[in-house]
């Protein structure tokens, strides 16, 4: 009993935090739609950005390597987000966390060849590759 009751205790200041953070998001969403302003006109429901009344079709196709580039820029980007963690616990890894460490890196070193042989980090197009003189394929 006396455990639940600490539990309780401990999950008192979030419980709190949580019932704080819906009240200020509440009246900020409520505030903004109570005092803000009402547009009827034509005008208003139309696309507007940076002063420039868009044309033509908002559908455009993109490249996939675009895409395929975000992916590979999450991918190396988490990279950076678990080394920091390292680093701020490099004194109580030791050398096991330092070899750990290294072989990580050098899985992501080896995934980057890999990226970097296939010709995913190529932007160029078939023709352009096809002009290059260095091109083999």
């Amino acid at each position: 009993m006396i455990i639940e009751a600490r539990f309780a205790a401990d999950l008192l200041p979030l419980i709190l935090y949580f019932a704080a953070v819906l009240a200020v998001t509440g009246i900020m969403l409520g505030g903004a739609y109570f005092l803000g302003q009402r547009h009827s006109a034509k005008a208003a429901d139309e696309t507007f950005e940076s002063g420039i009344v868009a044309t033509g079709d908002v559908h455009i196709r993109f490249s996939i390597q675009f895409y395929l580039l975000a992916i590979f820029f999450v991918i190396f980007d988490m990279e950076s987000v678990f080394l920091f963690a390292w680093s701020v616990a490099l004194y109580e890894s030791g050398w096991p966390g330092f070899i750990e460490a290294l072989i990580f890196i050098g899985v992501l070193l080896a995934s980057l060849v890999y990226l970097w042989s296939s010709g995913a980090l190529d932007w160029r197009t078939r023709r352009q590759r096809k002009v290059d003189p260095d091109y083999q394929e």
